[in-house]
This record gives C-alpha cells, sequence and structure tokens, in this order.
C-alpha cells in the first residue's frame, strides 16, 4: 500500500465568471520517504494539489471528484475534526509559500509554533512543547534562545528555517513545501534546501516539493511530476525526464534553462501563454503552444498512459510500445 495515493483528483473554484478547472482527474502515488517534484508554470494547479490534499481550499474551492488515499484512507470523505486531530500536521504537514507572510507579526515565533503542537496533540503540555521547540530549533540551525523573538527580528531564511520547524513539529510522515525558496537570495535559498535535503533523509520523511524551477528539483527529488492546466502531462523518475523527456511541454521547459556542463546554446522559451481555466481549450490543453500540435490534438483529450517502468505521459505523439 502507497503511503499517500491521489486517484482521478478533480478541483474547481467557484467564480462569479463560472467554474475554474484548477485541477482536472490527476493521478499520482509515493511511498514513505520518497521525494516528489511538483512542476509547471504558475496557475497550473500546483498549489491547489497540496491544498486539497490538506483539506484547507479556500472558501469557493472544492474537490469535485477522485480519492486522496493517506495510508488507505480516503481524505475526501473524512470528518473537519479528523483532519485536525488525526491527520493534518500529524500525518501530512504544509510548508506554506512565502515564509515572509506565513508568520504572524504580533505573535512571538515560539507561541506559534506551541499552539500548532497544543492544537493537534491536545495530550501535550507547554512545558513539553518548549522542550520540543528547542530541539525542532537546533534541528532546523536557529540559536533555541531566539524562540522568543518576533517574526521581524529574523531575516529571510531564519523565517523560512521557522516554518520548517513548525511543519516538523508534529512528526508528519510527509511534508510539502510550496516554493521554499520564494523571495530568498540564491545563496540563502541554497542553505534551506540544503537543510530540507538533510531533514528529508534524517527523518524519512516523504516529501512533495512545489517549484517552477527545475534546477532546484532535480538536486532534490527522485520523482517529478509536471503540470499544465490542471493536468499532469507527465510523471516519472528525474532522470529519466531530464534524459528523454517525451512530452513536448517537459521538453520546453528544460529546454528554457541554460545547462552549465555542456556547450553554449541559445536557450528556447515557450511561445504563447497558459490557457483561461475558466474556458480551458478542447482536446490537449497545450495544442495552442504547441510546436507538434495535430489535428487530433485539436479535438482529443490524450490518455495518460505508462510508456515504460513508471515513466507516464499525456501526448498524442507517443504511444505505447
Amino acid at each position: 500500500m502507497s503511503l499517500l495515493e491521489v486517484q482521478n483528483l478533480t478541483t474547481y473554484y467557484t467564480t462569479l465568471r463560472g467554474p475554474v478547472h484548477a485541477v482536472e482527474n490527476i493521478s499520482f502515488s509515493m511511498d514513505k520517504g520518497e521525494p516528489l517534484g511538483l512542476a509547471g508554470e504558475s496557475g497550473c494547479g500546483k498549489t491547489t494539489v497540496a491544498l486539497s490534499i490538506l483539506k484547507i481550499l479556500p472558501y469557493n474551492g472544492k474537490v469535485i471528484s477522485g480519492k486522496i488515499l493517506f495510508k488507505g484512507k480516503d481524505i475526501v470523505k473524512v470528518s473537519d475534526e479528523e483532519m485536525r486531530t488525526q491527520i493534518r500536521w500529524k500525518g501530512v504537514s504544509l510548508i506554506f509559500q512565502g515564509a515572509m507572510n506565513a508568520l504572524n507579526p504580533v505573535y512571538k515565533i515560539e507561541d506559534q509554533i506551541i499552539e500548532a503542537i497544543l492544537t493537534h496533540e491536545p495530550g501535550v503540555t507547554k512545558k513539553e512543547a518548549k522542550e520540543r521547540i528547542v530541539r525542532l530549533f537546533e534541528m532546523v540551525g536557529v540559536d533555541p534562545s531566539r524562540k522568543g523573538n518576533y517574526p521581524h527580528e529574523f531575516s529571510g531564511g531564519m523565517k523560512q528555517r521557522a516554518m520548517i520547524a513548525m511543519a516538523l513539529a508534529c512528526n508528519p510522515e510527509i511534508l510539502i513545501a510550496d516554493e521554499p525558496g520564494t523571495a530568498l537570495d540564491v545563496i540563502v535559498q541554497a542553505q534551506v534546501l540544503k537543510l530540507f535535503n538533510e531533514l528529508k533523509k534524517r527523518l524519512n520523511l516523504a516529501t512533495i516539493l512545489i517549484s517552477h524551477d527545475l534546477s532546484i528539483i532535480s538536486e532534490t527529488c527522485d520523482k517529478l511530476a509536471i503540470m499544465y492546466a490542471g493536468k499532469i502531462v507527465e510523471l516519472g523518475d528525474v532522470y529519466t525526464m531530464f534524459k528523454d523527456p517525451l512530452h513536448p511541454y517537459t521538453e520546453g521547459l528544460i529546454s528554457a534553462f541554460p545547462n552549465i556542463k555542456e556547450q553554449r546554446r541559445k536557450m528556447i522559451s515557450i511561445p504563447g501563454t497558459p490557457p483561461d481555466l475558466l474556458r480551458p481549450p478542447s482536446g490537449c490543453k497545450f495544442h495552442p503552444r504547441c510546436s507538434y500540435a495535430m489535428d487530433i490534438c485539436k479535438k482529443n483529450e490524450p490518455e495518460f498512459i505508462e510508456i515504460s517502468k513508471g515513466h507516464f505521459v499525456m501526448c498524442h505523439l507517443v504511444s505505447k510500445e
């Protein structure tokens, strides 16, 4: 049994102009300790997948269909109370995007982590929670004497480390990190990602790293899922997908990044803009921007098929051998 299995998940947002097709019919699974990268352009549905797993969608968001199985139990069907006390934070935890804005500016960082621990683990005393914070701060490389500081007294990198400590406070089995390098300079970003990797290995955490930066995912994850317009268009191990991308969108993303080990070449960008998810195009959602598009791409949506062991793709250009 997989630790987490997402089956045909569809999530929409209700708006005055109609439903936004944020996530449509996506499937993937992950085992204990497995690192998965979720990549794609802004607005493709990456964060919505994370919010759907944790059942913290905004008021106008709703899981329309599909299953999210955590250790065999369908999260979609469990009560809010069970999510709060048994699954959220203790089973699956989230590092929110933008540590600069994720912490409450009028509360001490220590008090915010204590609140998270006591809320999700009612049997823990405040003294025990404080002792746990000391260990967490040592683990993430922050001086425990700073735990009584306010967020504005921390640098961007320290705030991100504090967010990681908070996410680990209840010993989760799955850690989701949504763009952990946002608003950080490249040096601090590298330090945070190194810490993320070390903690993942030390604690045997299954992780979902959400990013639009494939270079970050290549250094952090073993498996990669590429999302476009609310769909996973390619899924497989990182090495195979970088060496032999099968979907034109994956190929375009990889071609847009420079390779410092190879001969200098002109970067190739993907033409056009992502589609309007209020009225997504017919057939393959990528066909208006695809240089390989055929007539069938405009009419029929391709199936998500397994090309080789563990390597799935949604494209009419490839067929099962």
